[in-house]
């Protein structure tokens, strides 16, 4: 039988920095899925076989992980972690790629998350091409950019700044480079109209860490995805097509976010990548499928052939139907991704089998058997050969045709492994919950291929749109922001400077809330929050001559700040409780909208927990700036219920928790349930306000204490604290927030009379 495994060239699109000549790209492994962005190489000369013994094994790291290598040049870039318990950190380290040698690391604590277990670096770095600068996302939602030389070069907290939600299953996957973006997503709930959680994608400057768009192309999340996006070219479009929380494939432009078409294959979240094969796209999942109660599926669907137009009057982008669908087999994997080869795409599934479909008709050609189970580990192809890491530690090198498999070779690792392989310059390199292995020649690889030639880029047409850099800003009283205003076209390119801009406060004719910002632009052009500037959220609209641009930013204040919910007006109709009213929660405050209101309660204006939103059942919800640290948080707190069901109620202090635990009657500073978690007993009855007050103190070596204390309100404030917790790597700053958790939604807690004020 004639073998189809071939490799197509797949091009990179490195543009040059305005007004300059590119320099030569770095080259390598740069990104989870390779240079092809399908799980290959067209590198040469590579082992057939490998092993443990000296001459075969370069060298190895002891440093346990979970996702892919990523490779520039004499540069290995390596995601894992280290310690254990509160001591845990995820670890980011840069080592000699001929000799293991670590050249810098930096290492990052857990945070707010609901990861469980040790499930962390489940994904890996991403290396831009054009400065070989590294980029990173931790498992609690830190974007992180270096140089090649381990400087930090900015920062941005995804959870604090934009509401992204975490899941026990630490899936956290990687960043893209597209040019000069950086591009990530991950379910969020925001504030305004990307208040309800979704699945949603952000660009920042890869210079500068800057917001240039989001977008929101799907529905509300069954799950959370950390399929990778993957870059094409679509009808003089710049776009990308991933996999989502809520099941669907989607489409999106790369360059202005605009959400193009969704197409919905499963009912849950797609983790695995999506492979782009000539005009249609293959997506695998594990999940309930939309159309049967059968789980799972690999699906080939049609890329549309001219720009689809979204139904009028409808948000959102087109939706594709079920006439998309050119064929479904019943293979299953939940996160493991697929790689192509021609015309053939290779998928190791849940039960450990290696299967080879074909792309054009999805028929299963075969199947091979290389372990009991399979869960994150993806596979890489290159120089004819397949190379397989198993969840069981089996590191298998294969020779695949049309007509099955010829095992070449099967080395046990220690560990388990659930990342991907790396390959650069005749070297393999792959990492195991113990170890990561370098296996290969030791000397230069005369197969490497040659640099691909840069991707054309279409001719920009007319402007027609102002591309305007920050998207959203986050100020407090007596900050400023300078914007970069430019004129694109429809598909944003061709951008042309744009001196000046007249303009406007914005409210959008769909905001629920009808606020604006407290700030002001300047004769500058920038845009200043005076220094009594009040907590607000809004949007501005820029004019330059034809063309339009909108903003928003939020507004929040240092300490000291107060709030006691007085001021709120109970005007809206409750969705669920005839007969309530209720005020929404303030603006500014993210993730607030869906998970708090303020509602009457005998008498006075609270802030009470929703109970009808499953998602939301532990609310965390954020009310400053990220880099606030030495502040007291106190709050008036209560539960309803009784002495065998009450729920948990808190607030959030440089990114601690400390919380009255109802069922359980304690007190509690937790940051992460398997990282740090102490409590002691509190007894505190249902329906009665207790006063709780937060403090943390971080001395300079690093080293930390959590201190509380909770009384019943009106009586007098104890002396000592209730609770202190000492911390070795303490976190040196955090927004403050409220909490609030209540089990299967059925005891609602209360939130009052909030203060922050600086530590003495």
């Amino acid at each position: 039988m004639k073998t189809c495994f071939l490799t197509v060239v797949a091009g990179v699109w490195i543009p040059a920095a305005a007004g300059t000549a590119a320099d030569a790209p770095v080259r390598g492994w740069l990104n989870w899925r390779g240079p092809q962005q399908n799980g290959t190489s067209l590198e040469t000369h590579l082992p057939d076989k490998v092993s443990l013994e000296p001459g075969s094994l370069l060298w190895t790291l002891d440093m346990p992980g979970r996702g892919a290598p990523v490779i520039a040049g004499d540069r290995l870039y390596t995601w894992g972690y280290r310690g254990e318990g509160p001591d845990l950190q995820e670890v980011l380290a840069c080592l000699d790629a001929r000799t293991g040698k670590v050249r810098w690391e930096h290492s990052f604590r857990d945070f707010l998350s609901d990861n469980a277990y040790d499930r962390y670096s489940i994904g890996s770095p991403a290396i831009d091409p054009r400065t070989g600068n590294v980029f990173l996302l931790t498992s609690p939602g830190l974007l992180l950019a270096f140089s090649p030389d381990g400087k930090q070069l900015w920062e941005r907290s995804l959870m604090e700044e934009f509401g992204r939600l975490t899941f026990p299953n630490g899936r956290t996957g990687a960043p893209v480079i597209d040019g000069d973006l950086v591009i990530v997503h991950g379910i969020t709930s925001n504030w305004g109209a990307d208040g309800p959680a979704a699945d949603r994608f952000y660009a920042f400057e890869t210079a500068t860490g800057r917001l240039v768009w989001s977008s929101t192309p799907g529905i509300p999340p069954k799950d959370s995805s950390f399929s990778t996006p993957v870059l094409a070219w679509s009808h003089g479009r710049r776009v990308l097509y991933c996999g989502t929380g809520c099941g669907h494939v989607v489409c999106i432009d790369a360059r202005t976010g605009e959400a193009l078409w969704r197409f919905q294959v499963s009912r849950g979240g797609i983790n695995a990548s999506v492979l782009l094969h000539g005009d249609r796209l293959v997506a695998i999942h594990a999940d309930e499928n939309i159309d049967s109660s059968l789980m799972g599926g690999m699906v080939g669907f049609k890329v549309p052939q001219s720009a689809p137009a979204a139904p009028a009057g409808a948000p959102g982008p087109a939706v594709l139907d079920k006439t998309a669908e050119l064929w479904r087999n019943r293979l299953t994997m939940f996160t493991s991704s697929p790689v192509l080869v021609g015309d053939r795409v290779l998928q190791v599934v849940a039960t450990g089998d290696l299967c080879c479909v074909n792309a054009a008709t999805g028929e299963v050609l075969w199947k091979h058997k290389l372990g009991p189970d399979q869960i994150h580990a993806s596979p890489l192809y290159a120089d004819g050969k397949l190379y397989v890491p198993m969840h069981d530690g089996g590191f298998h090198i294969l020779r695949i045709s049309d007509a099955g498999v010829e095992s070449l070779c099967r080395v046990q690792l220690e560990g388990n492994c659930l990342g991907a392989p790396g390959v650069w310059n005749g070297k393999l390199y792959v990492h195991t919950t113990r170890k990561l292995y370098c296996f290969g020649r030791a000397d230069d690889n005369p197969g490497l291929p040659p640099a691909p030639a840069p991707e054309p880029v279409p001719a920009a047409g007319p402007v027609t749109r102002l591309r305007i850099i920050p998207a959203e800003v986050l100020l407090a009283p007596g900050e400023k922001v300078t914007f970069t205003i430019s004129a694109t076209d429809l598909f944003g390119f061709g951008a042309q400077p744009v001196s000046a801009a007249t303009w406007k406060k914005f409210i959008p004719p769909t905001a629920r809330v009808r606020s604006e910002l407290d700030a002001e632009f300047n004769p500058a052009g920038e845009l200043v929050a005076g220094p009594k500037a009040r907590l607000s959220a809004g949007a501005f609209e820029a004019t330059a001559g034809a063309l339009k641009g909108t903003i928003r930013g939020r507004i929040l204040p240092h300490p000291p700040l107060a709030e006691n919910f007085d001021r709120f007006e109970l005007t809206e109709d409750h969705p669920t409780e005839s007969g309530v009213k209720f005020a929404y929660p303030p603006l500014p405050w993210i993730g607030a909208r869906f998970k708090w209101e303020v509602r009457d309660r005998d008498g006075s204006k609270v802030l009470a927990k929703t109970l009808d939103r499953p998602l939301f059942q532990r609310s965390i919800t954020f009310i400053g700036k990220p880099e606030l640290h030495g502040y007291t948080a106190e709050a008036d707190v209560m539960s309803d219920g009784n002495r065998r069901w009450m729920s948990e109620v808190g607030l959030i202090n440089q990114r601690y928790i400390i919380a009255l635990k109802g069922t359980s009657q304690q007190l509690e500073v937790f940051s992460n349930y398997d990282r740090l978690k102490v409590n002691v007993p509190f007894e505190w009855e249902p329906n009665v306000w207790y006063r709780l007050k937060t403090r943390v103190d971080v001395a300079p070596d690093g080293t930390g204490v959590i201190r509380a204390k909770a009384w019943k309100r009106g009586d007098s404030e104890p002396s000592n604290w209730t609770i202190e917790v000492p911390h070795q790597n303490a976190h040196r700053h955090g927004s403050p927030g409220l909490y609030g958790f209540s089990p299967q939604n059925k005891s609602r807690v209360y939130i009052d009379n909030v203060s922050l004020t600086a530590n003495p």
